[in-house]
């Protein structure tokens, strides 16, 4: 913990068995809980979950890794490796160097399928899910919305011209947020590069990957029809364009213990930061059975 009370996390860079390396941030936590691995969402990065995380940590380990070609994770040198069976791999690997058995995880929309896709190839590996605004079903609407945007320039020229872009790119999502809050976002989805290049903490690479995906399957029913056993909350933005309301209906018709809550005045996605999303996850997580 630093002088100003905040918790710092451990921090490791983890080969993967393609040469490339990961990031990874470790918040220590009692271990009689089932740990966490937070997962974020296409074009983000661990910093998402830097006010959850200690949190959560309360209570058990959480670990929140940079997904290949974000943040300090390495970029692929080949984009076709963006794709959900590497993404699903280096999960599994990241769980194996840590040596856990089971985990809880909690996915924001591209982290959330990774979630189900992980709990329907391994089954035994998951204690519990929380999807974050995504579904088995993904709305064309915001598919098209996210695919247009990955591929935006991704270079500004200092850190209120990148607040101002993150405040055009989200205002709609996240309404009331402040001139304070938009720094705070900013330097999340940002790196400075060197003095006057501040630029997507991301790879150009994702984008191209990204429009390839987008004429591909846009349906995991049949993995999540595999998770009806397995604890699950899924929380969705009032003003989703990605989760609809009817898909979240027909969730739970399929998953009848799946839980759920509508998180207001937000679109796609909540921050994890809104209090009645913290409530719904301390809820979910309470529920579970003991690690050991």
């Amino acid at each position: 913990m630093s002088a100003t009370g905040a918790v710092r996390p451990l921090e490791h860079l983890l080969e993967l068995r393609d040469g490339l390396r990961t990031y990874c941030r470790e918040y220590v936590g009692p271990t009689q809980e089932w740990p966490v691995v937070c997962l974020p969402g296409i074009t983000r990065n661990c910093r998402d979950f830097e006010d959850l995380a200690p949190e959560l940590a309360r209570t058990r380990r959480v670990f929140t890794p940079d997904l290949r070609g974000r943040g300090r994770s390495d970029r692929d040198p080949d984009w076709r490796r963006y794709n959900l069976d590497s993404y699903v791999a280096d999960v599994v690997a990241l769980m194996d160097h840590f040596a856990l058995g089971r985990v809880v995880i909690i996915g924001t929309s591209l982290g959330g399928i990774i979630g189900m896709t992980l709990g329907a190839r391994h089954p035994q590996r998951l204690a519990g899910l929380v999807l974050n605004d995504i579904g088995p079903e993904l709305d064309p609407v915001g598919l098209q919305r996210i695919g247009s945007s990955v591929g935006e320039p991704l270079s500004v020229v200092d850190w209120d011209a990148a607040a101002e872009r993150a405040r055009v790119g989200y205002a709609a999502i996240l309404p009331d947020y402040t001139p304070d809050a938009w720094q705070k976002f900013a330097r999340r989805i940002y790196r400075e590069i060197a003095p006057g290049r501040i630029e997507r903490d991301m790879d150009p690479g994702i984008a191209r990957a990204l429009a390839e995906y987008r004429g591909g399957p846009q349906d995991f029913w049949q993995e999540f029809g595999l998770l009806t056993a397995l604890p699950m909350l899924c929380l969705r933005g009032e003003w989703s364009d990605l989760l609809s309301a009817a898909t979240l209906r027909a969730m739970q018709r399929a998953h009848p213990q799946l839980q759920t809550v509508t998180i207001t005045a937000r679109g796609h996605t909540p921050t994890l930061d809104e209090p009645a999303s913290r409530a719904a996850i301390n809820a979910f997580l309470a529920t579970l059975p003991r690690a050991v």
